[in-house]
């Protein structure tokens, strides 16, 4: 099958686009008949080696996260699909080899769930990591509810978005961090919009004299340190950037794939309590500039790198 991988770790140079080996369907995983599969920062932060000391790589990398496909062979103890089901997942396991940026992914039965019948296959794939992150900080872990004021860094980006989507689903009045360009789309999903820099306290200060009810940082280093100096008194605090977060009384989180999670955040997409928004996709082919293109870190919503089957509509070769 064609994919993007590397041999080696780096920048978006060492991505090649070829063939590479099929993969195999283990007992517990689907093979996924990949349409969409969405860009992540962690994606090339794994690529650059930032993560070896907790996940080994098995060369070459296939990398990628995120999917939404079509299963095309559900593994031996797998009844939950069978072929033809449109799914998504957060296809993460405790090492980097079988990615989603590829024609195909042997993908384990419990990173999957049914693709939201009111998406596109492109917007799918910008769900499941973003989603997940958002809605285990801010449900679980935040434990955001009616009448909270939540502070929410780069608001504008995918876990962001979709973070803000969240809080005001459950009541609370939502201030997010962004650039002034994205301001009017943080109006659009329920947010107040502050921008981010320099005196950015007494921007929210102006806004909730009291202090914050809880605040999810994005961006760690300074924005950590801020975040926590605009709590209210019992205040929670929770960053996915800054392992310093522990030291200042918060929570590190670490999104980990979970199918219930993921199903009810198909459930959420389906009563347009959160919506999916993609800023630009690419072909496969072209997955470096959709790498350099997110590393800028300046993404409104998602980007995505597509899959063409135009060319062959049947079923998958295996």
């Amino acid at each position: 099958m064609k994919a993007i991988s590397y041999r080696r770790y780096g920048g978006p140079e060492v991505l090649e686009y070829g063939d590479v080996r099929d993969p195999k369907v283990g007992p517990d995983s689907v093979l996924v008949k990949v349409r969409a599969a969405s860009v992540n920062p962690v994606d090339w932060k794994c690529m650059a080696g930032h993560l070896d000391g907790i996940l080994d790589p098995v060369f070459p990398v296939i990398p990628g996260w995120d999917v939404a496909g079509v299963v095309v062979q559900p593994g031996a103890s797998v009844p939950e699909y069978v072929v033809g089901d449109e799914v998504i997942g957060y296809v993460r396991e405790d090492f980097l080899s079988r990615g989603t940026f590829a024609e195909y992914v042997a993908a384990p039965v419990r990173t999957l769930a049914r693709k939201p019948r009111n998406l596109t296959f492109e917007e799918a794939s910008g769900l499941p990591l973003a989603g997940l992150t958002a809605y285990q900080v801010m449900v679980k872990t935040l434990a955001v509810t009616e009448g909270d004021v939540v502070l929410v860094h780069a608001a504008a980006g995918g876990v962001g978005s979709i973070a803000v989507q969240l809080a005001r689903h459950a009541g609370a009045r939502v201030i997010g961090t962004a650039s002034e360009r994205n301001h009017d789309f943080l109006r659009e999903i329920g947010a107040e919009p502050v921008t981010y820099g320099d005196g950015l306290a007494e921007r929210v200060r102006a806004l909730a004299p009291e202090g914050v009810d809880a605040a999810f940082d994005t961006v760690g280093g300074d924005t950590l340190k801020v975040s926590a100096e605009l709590l209210a008194p019992g205040g929670r605090l929770a960053s996915i950037a800054d392992g310093a977060v522990i030291g200042l009384g918060g929570h590190y989180c670490f999104v980990r794939p979970d199918a219930d999670d993921l199903q009810r955040l198909t459930q959420l997409v389906e009563q347009d309590v959160v919506t999916v928004h993609v800023s630009e996709t690419f072909p496969l082919e072209r997955a470096a500039d959709a790498y350099r293109l997110n590393a800028e870190g300046r993404t409104r919503g998602k980007i995505v790198v597509t899959v063409d089957w135009t060319a062959d509509d049947g079923p998958a070769k295996h």
